[in-house]
């Protein structure tokens, strides 16, 4: 049986944070987030990081998180750029375009390094260690079978997700009685209301209230290797429509929607209580610090993550 393997999406641009906030420190001994993702990750039996970055980043990022974690797991690096696209997109990557191509796309540029039943996740979010149990043990036993392949995501309590200094991006679930992910609708600005939370669709100006026990997608995935071919064959059709559009992203979730409706997946959800952390905002990152050594002083980590 492979042991599952471990994507880390570290491409993002991080524009609201005003910095590469992936690499800042967290813990006591100067850790970042990633590192305990990944002191997670190898209690779980993961066995391989694939970390998706680009290359203009390459050489701080092999500073600050290769020189511990190399020596911990066996690890890779891909990289994520814009001009990564397939045969007959080469030269008509627009002029006006910055952003990376989103997550579906960070996840086809790391396929050759792929080889076992993978877990996805940010690289800025603290996910917690029953989290990777969870993913882990699921994808031991995850088998394509029947015409459909056997995904699941860890399901994580809205109200758990939410900064206290801003809005942010959530997957919104809808699952069935028997466990199983229906759909996915990306609501790109919800906020804390009071006790409750909100969400806009319009920039701001009308709030929907939201039920902070909603089951939210943190983009914490797990994938057999088949999803790289269903990236493969659909980011050309995503390019043909939106080429031309500066901000269109080729979002995971967005894929998953269309392999649900077309019935060729079953996304197991597996519920989670953890209390997600991250630093989606500078004024986060106090509070996150905070909540890392209230687990070291619990035990949950040592004080010196790498013993460095």
């Amino acid at each position: 049986m492979a042991k599952p393997q471990l994507v880390v999406m570290a491409a993002g641009i991080g524009s609201r944070y005003g910095g590469l906030k992936q690499i800042d420190p967290v813990g006591p001994s100067g850790e970042i987030i990633i590192d305990y993702s990944i002191y997670d990750a190898r209690r779980a039996g993961f066995d391989k990081v694939i970390f998706i970055i680009r290359k203009d980043i390459e050489d701080v990022f092999r500073r600050k998180v290769g020189r511990a974690i190399e020596k911990q797991i066996d690890t890779a690096y891909v990289f994520q750029e814009l001009d990564h696209l397939p045969a007959g997109f080469e030269n008509r990557l627009p002029a006006d375009r910055v952003k990376p191509w989103g997550t579906g796309h960070a996840l086809l540029c790391a396929a050759a390094a792929v080889s076992a039943p993978c877990a996805v996740i940010n690289a800025d979010d603290f996910y917690g260690a029953g989290s990777f149990q969870s993913l882990a043990k699921r994808l031991r036993g995850a088998r394509d079978a029947a015409g459909r392949y056997d995904y699941c995501m860890v399901g994580f309590v809205l109200g758990n997700t939410l900064t206290d200094h801003g809005h942010v991006a959530r997957g919104v679930c809808r699952v069935n009685s028997n466990g199983e992910l229906v759909n996915v609708v990306e609501r790109t600005r919800i906020e804390k209301d009071g006790p409750g939370a909100r969400f806009s669709e319009d920039g701001g100006d009308t709030f929907t209230p939201i039920d902070p026990a909603s089951v939210v997608s943190m983009n914490m995935w797990g994938f057999t290797p088949s999803i790289m071919a269903e990236l493969n064959e659909r980011f050309p059709k995503f390019l043909e429509a939106n080429m031309n559009n500066p901000k269109a992203e080729f979002f995971i979730p967005t894929v998953v929607n269309e392999l649900l409706a077309e019935k060729k997946a079953v996304v197991r959800v597996l519920p989670t209580d953890e209390a997600w952390l991250g630093v989606t905002y500078q004024e986060d990152r106090p509070a996150v610090q905070d909540a890392v050594r209230r687990k070291v002083r619990d035990g949950i980590y040592p004080e010196n993550l790498w013993n460095t």
